[in-house]
């Protein structure tokens, strides 16, 4: 995993749980890295793994819940950082559509390295559509926040259903967006 999403986790345990919180998280680790990421460095996604399971056992917050707030908290700062790959004036179905020909082909200029996911889109209209996220990692939670920051960006008002797919690992999710009648 790109060092950027490292950052910005930490960023995030700092700007949720507080700084000392993350000191004492990091310390807590027994990581590879010693906590030190710099963005545009590359490391083993077993880092994340032990950083949220550890947050999780010392704050009691689920790590579903942690992964999902660390997406929407994500999606801000990727819309900071990044404000060009937002400007379109598309609405978000069409913007979710053009995630993997727009976003992720400006995120392996910047980091050709990077194992990006991939989405399908099984179906859509005006009301509805649906994505099938596929990860080399579980990581269907941190989508589905992603999915929420893209919604509150948007300013949609759309709900989203989380089903897992087992027969792929537990790396595979679909998301149901349906607009609100």
């Amino acid at each position: 995993m790109k060092g950027f999403v490292f950052r910005e986790f930490i960023n995030m345990v700092d700007s949720v749980f507080g700084e000392a919180e993350s000191d004492a998280l990091i310390a807590s680790c027994d990581l590879p890295s010693g906590g030190v990421y710099t963005t545009v460095g590359t490391y083993d996604y077993h880092e994340m793994a032990t950083l949220v399971t550890s947050l999780s056992k010392r704050t009691g917050v689920p790590m579903a819940d942690l992964l999902q707030q660390f997406g929407n908290y994500l999606f801000d700062r990727l819309v900071t950082a990044y404000p060009d790959l937002f400007e379109d004036d598309q609405p978000l179905f069409g913007f979710l559509r053009d995630v993997e020909n727009k976003i992720h082909v400006e995120v392996a200029k910047l980091y050709p390295d990077a194992e990006l996911p991939t989405f399908e889109y099984a179906s859509g209209n005006s009301d509805r559509f649906e994505i099938v996220y596929r990860s080399c990692r579980p990581l269907g939670d941190l989508c589905l926040g992603l999915l929420e920051g893209s919604v509150r960006h948007f300013g949609d008002n759309v709900t989203i259903l989380k089903e897992p797919l087992p027969e792929d690992g537990g790396n595979a999710t679909r998301f149901t967006l349906t607009r609100a009648a």
